[in-house]
């Protein structure tokens, strides 16, 4: 697949009737969800799930999405989601970045980014990132 970067983190989804909108195509809804489920595959890829973050009392929640709807797509279509680190200050924030491809032609049908940021669990504000989540949300390196 013809990936923006050279080893990103990817799942595999088929679109079926339940993520069709009233056009005929996949709901725009349906696509943030998709990439909250590939972004929690990689970072429990990376060995962060949830019960890490309990246990370090630090989790990332999103602050801003920028999503780019490029094609759209239908029932029975095979897509390939696909989600790396983009950017890191390795202190508060990092930047998520998404493609998703559909099989039968190779097309990047969206690419989008999500900002997170740190925070403590038990309040909910910001704060620094532990040291597992620097060694482990690593920028993903381009072509």
């Amino acid at each position: 697949m013809p990936w923006d970067v050279t080893e990103p983190y990817i799942e595999r989804v088929v679109v079926g009737p339940e993520h069709l909108d009233f056009f005929g195509h996949t709901n725009n809804v349906v696509y943030l969800s998709w990439l909250e489920q590939v972004a929690w595959g990689h970072s429990q890829h990376l060995g962060l799930d949830f019960a890490d973050y309990q246990r370090l009392g630090a989790g990332c929640v999103a602050r801003r999405h920028e999503l780019d709807y490029l094609a759209a797509t239908f029932e029975g279509d095979v897509l390939w989601l696909s989600t790396w680190i983009a950017e890191t200050d390795s202190r508060l924030t990092m930047w998520r970045a998404y493609q998703v491809i559909r099989e039968r032609d190779k097309r990047t049908v969206m690419r989008g980014r999500t900002q997170w940021v740190c925070v403590d669990m038990a309040s909910g504000r910001p704060r620094r990132m532990p040291p597992e989540f620097v060694a482990a949300y690593r920028v993903t390196t381009s072509r």
